[in-house]
């Protein structure tokens, strides 16, 4: 139903991605999804193993196993994933894109030979502890810090809303020092760390969302990053899961979508498919209209990723324009299910309401919108 025929500007090896993950989650996800969400479960230490198999966690970085593929390539990847559920693209971002980006590019030797091979195999689960419980758009006045105790750092303070953070080996924690912000790797076993699950969650069901607690946390001084300093390293990690956004909300809305149409052409009311009439026309090709028109920004921005060009504006962009069209196709595909559309029989009000917290993590709405401003106009909104 890509009537603009987006994917035939793929290379064959990006075709192969999107196959090879299109069948993996068809297969293996789908028909359990709906049951995780509804449990409030996501078999974190089943799928790990299976995802690193296909060559997915950390798959658009070099070396220390990983896959070292295109960023398009990528991004396929997390539409395909999201398509599925926002929690499954969710945890490969965290994993890739955010603790494994966090050591590959600003770790030492030592750290990335301990940490990535494992990571991108799933045996090993990280999780990225930069959101606070009272800090979340400016992270840059984080409470948590870490000083100096002869050759170690001690680390105190709290994480909140962080993805795998109960299930992770290792986690990559932020903090303030006398010399500024820098990262930390924090396994699991530390004295002193310890991790609790946030419940009761309408939205991202099918994820693990924890709280970090780091009462005086003693690492050695080479558990700190040494290419990171200040918030030049968590927001350049930031852009990284951000750009597979651009991608994973396109893939949510194309499941509601997907679903509107083949409902629509089998429901009858008034002695015909509801497909005939004009208003449900309506609706579906304004949602072919909003999802070609995403999945042409991100194509673009795919490939200006891939020649070195991007910037954060333009991931900014993608980011924002593309979950808003996703969120728009999810409530006009609820409609044309009517009362169907609320049950997990059908997939819409899940990505429904997973896209409701992919519009406000990895930056909210408004962070972008001011980002975007920022450019346009030269002056600085945040303060």
């Amino acid at each position: 139903m890509d009537v603009l025929r987006i994917d035939d500007q793929f290379t064959d090896e990006e075709r192969m991605v999107r196959d090879t993950v299109r069948t993996f989650v068809t297969e293996r996800v789908v028909p359990h999804v709906p049951e995780w969400f509804e449990d409030g479960t996501f078999p974190v230490r089943e799928l790990a193993p299976e995802l690193g198999k296909l060559g997915l966690l950390g798959m658009h970085l070099e070396g220390y196993g990983c896959a070292g593929m295109s960023a398009v390539a990528y991004g396929v990847a997390c539409r395909e994933l999201e398509a599925a559920d926002s929690g499954l693209r969710s945890f490969v971002s965290v994993q890739g894109s955010l603790a494994m980006t966090a050591i590959h590019r600003y770790g030492s030797e030592e750290q990335k030979e301990r940490w990535l091979p494992g990571m991108a195999a799933g045996e090993a689960i990280g999780c990225f502890g930069l959101t606070e419980p009272d800090r979340g758009s400016d992270p840059g006045d984080m409470l948590t810090r870490a000083r100096r105790d002869g050759s170690d750092w001690v680390l105190n303070g709290a994480k909140m809303w962080i993805t795998n953070g109960s299930a992770a080996d290792v986690a990559v924690v932020w903090a303030q020092t006398d010399e500024g912000i820098r990262g930390f790797l924090v396994p699991k076993d530390t004295p002193g760390f310890t991790t609790g699950d946030i419940h009761r969650k309408i939205s991202l069901r099918a994820s693990i969302t924890s709280e970090l607690v780091l009462a005086d946390v003693r690492v050695p001084a080479d558990a700190m990053l040494p290419g990171a300093r200040g918030l030049r390293g968590p927001l350049g990690c930031l852009s990284e899961a951000r750009y597979g956004i651009v991608w994973g909300a396109i893939g949510a809305g194309r499941s509601c979508y997907e679903a509107a149409v083949a409902y629509a052409k089998t429901r009858e009311q008034f002695g015909k498919p509801i497909a005939a009439f004009q208003l449900t026309q309506e609706k579906l090709a304004w949602m072919e209209v909003a999802l070609g028109q995403a999945g042409l920004v991100a194509l673009h921005i795919g490939r200006r990723k891939d020649e070195g060009s991007v910037t954060p504006q333009q991931v900014s962009f993608g980011k924002l324009a593309n979950v808003r069209a996703a969120i728009d196709v999810a409530r006009q595909a609820r409609t044309v299910l009517g009362a169907n559309g609320i049950t997990l029989e059908y997939p819409v009000i899940r990505h429904m309401n997973n896209l409701e917290s992919v519009l406000t993590y990895e930056g909210t709405q408004e962070v972008h919108l001011l980002t975007l401003g920022k450019a346009v106009t030269g002056l600085d909104a945040f303060r």
